[in-house]
């Protein structure tokens, strides 16, 4: 039997449910990416047939969600400050907490031709937000995965954010002697053996994006100790982090010689941004 799209909904989000605490939701994002429709299409047309192909498409999507795929890697998309980027399984997902750090960066007193750079790029997610709401930034992005700074490239050639460049870099080795009024990160923070690597989406995710040694903030101690031989006088650190490591994260920039060190919230109200300045 052909459904109608609002039916189609209800058996979605019910196949869905046991895999998923926004069923309904990822009923529709997946409908939504067969029919090529913005949201608006499904409460305007509820009653209009699927037809046996997209049907069939539907089926196939919300079995392979069942399975617990994450519905960004089955469409190869997601939004992140209002970009829709390109998104696969070389990469982390682009999530709503990260817009604190972009948020935190664009309140910053910064030049207005501020040379910035993000580690760890990824799917550019951060730098691009960036670069969309700064056109006078210079804008870095690195990553050392080749499939990451070529994912990275796409989605700033297909957005047309001219002022980001995207590069390969292992952190800072392919910067010698660059220096920035801003870095940011969301590096691997996440401790060998955590529970949460085995739930929800970073089941598919890369481990080498999201896991790091010393409880998760070996990279971070990497970034922050050479991250001062790579920033201007009076240049910001912005590192994105796990929930319980503030207290951690703000004692390593205090020993790193950093000033007016302070942890931001999310919209959890979790520990997940600490910046510092450089002298």
């Amino acid at each position: 039997m052909t459904l109608t799209l609002e039916q189609a909904i209800a058996v979605g989000a019910n196949t869905l449910a046991p895999a998923s605490d926004s069923a309904k939701l990822d009923a529709q994002v997946l409908l939504l990416h067969i029919l090529q429709k913005p949201r608006s299409y499904l409460f305007t047309w509820p009653d209009k047939l699927l037809s046996s192909d997209e049907q069939y498409q539907y089926d196939v999507f919300c079995q392979r969600r069942l399975k617990g795929e994450p519905v960004a890697h089955i469409t190869g998309q997601r939004e992140f400050w209002s970009l829709a980027l390109e998104v696969n399984a070389t990469t982390l997902i682009p999530r709503p907490d990260t817009e604190t750090l972009v948020e935190q960066a664009l309140a910053l007193s910064v030049p207005e031709h501020a040379k910035v750079l993000d580690l760890g790029t990824g799917t550019g997610a951060i730098a691009l937000a960036l670069g969309s709401e700064m056109p006078t930034w210079k804008i870095t992005a690195v990553d050392k995965v080749a499939d990451a700074v070529a994912l990275a490239s796409r989605n700033q050639q297909r957005l047309a954010i001219e002022n980001v460049k995207v590069k390969q870099s292992n952190w800072f080795s392919a910067l010698k002697n660059e220096q920035f009024n801003l870095i940011v990160t969301n590096p691997p923070y996440i401790e060998h053996g955590d529970k949460h690597l085995k739930e929800g989406d970073v089941r598919f995710e890369p481990l080498s994006a999201l896991v790091a040694d010393e409880a998760g903030l070996a990279d971070i101690k990497q970034i922050i100790t050479q991250s001062r031989d790579y920033l201007l006088p009076s240049g910001y650190l912005l590192i994105e982090h796990g929930f319980e490591q503030g207290e951690a994260v703000r004692y390593l920039f205090k020993q790193m010689a950093f000033i007016n060190i302070k942890t931001v919230k999310d919209l959890g109200n979790n520990d997940r941004v600490t910046l510092a300045q450089w002298p």
